[in-house]
């Protein structure tokens, strides 16, 4: 049995095959002014010398390893093996201002109530700094609908406490892509998703291993609406506004599909889209 440690965070780091990128986000969570940490990173299934580069670090890390199952079965072998109190998320591909850690649990410090928060980012693509566009824009508190359209919570920049996973449930590891989409719906329905207003987190993209690249997103992210609306969990309103982005997406993605020649599967999300409910 895991015993948990009081104020202490876990971070979460899954990884595969970003040995390229992998040290810059591991030295910033060694870099943290807030030490009582741990950081455990998950190896799934690399191939290339991510294995080499996890052991410089000696016992500074925890490395585990599985096969290749995907970045919500890592994330989750990580969770389940962690001991803090906090859970703090990094993608392999991020990093964090050395403060970051801090500021956060500083701030569940003074609010003892609440359960999540994110910090802003600052965005790199493509090595130049951007500025997010303003559907982009992170809200704070309740923050389910504006979230139903496109996802508002960033993993690297979020901090939870673990007693959330236990209430929420952890991530979706059928998907491939939007576990963190369908993780945040579970959670912000009824749990107010706090933003500390400084870009104590450095959002890189644009390279081209990334998985939202590979995959069509809104086909999981119609399934996770779907699921979420036959849990019974949502309000009157929240069932009406996810309705409305559902058939929404049903009817964008069958488009999609038509384009592509799948008929079949443009006819399937048609029905979807006709048939579930108003409006």
């Amino acid at each position: 049995m895991i015993v948990q440690k009081e104020n202490t965070v876990s971070v979460i780091i899954p990884t595969f095959n970003r040995a390229w990128t992998l040290k810059r986000a591991i030295d910033s969570a060694l870099a943290q002014d807030y030490r009582h940490r741990e950081i455990i990173v998950i190896d799934d299934g690399s191939t290339d010398p991510t294995r080499e580069l996890l052991a410089g670090y000696g016992d500074n890390i925890r490395v585990l390893v599985q096969e290749n199952k995907g970045v919500s079965a890592a994330r989750n072998l990580g969770i389940q093996e962690s001991q803090g109190s906090f859970i703090a998320l990094l993608d392999s591909d991020d990093a964090w201002e050395k403060n970051k850690l801090s500021c956060q649990v500083a701030f569940f410090q003074s609010n003892p109530g609440a359960m999540i928060c994110q910090t802003e980012e600052i965005w790199i693509r493509k090595g130049k700094r951007v500025n997010p566009k303003k559907k982009h824009k992170k809200p704070s508190g309740m923050i389910f609908e504006p979230s139903l359209n496109l996802c508002l919570v960033s993993p690297s920049a979020v901090m939870m406490r673990r007693q959330l996973f236990e209430q929420k449930g952890m991530f979706n590891e059928a998907f491939p892509v939007c576990e963190d989409y369908d993780l945040w719906l579970r959670i912000s329905h009824d749990t107010p998703v706090y933003l500390i207003d400084t870009p104590l987190t450095v959002k890189t993209g644009g390279h081209g291993d990334q998985l939202s690249a590979a995959h069509s997103q809104d086909k999981y992210r119609i399934e996770s609406i779907l699921n979420l609306i036959d849990s019974n969990v949502l309000s009157l309103d929240q069932e009406q506004a996810a309705l409305k982005v559902f058939k929404e997406k049903c009817r964008i993605f069958a488009n999609g599909c038509m384009k592509r020649g799948r008929e079949k599967e443009a006819a399937h999300y048609l029905m979807l889209a006709g048939g579930k409910g108003q409006p």
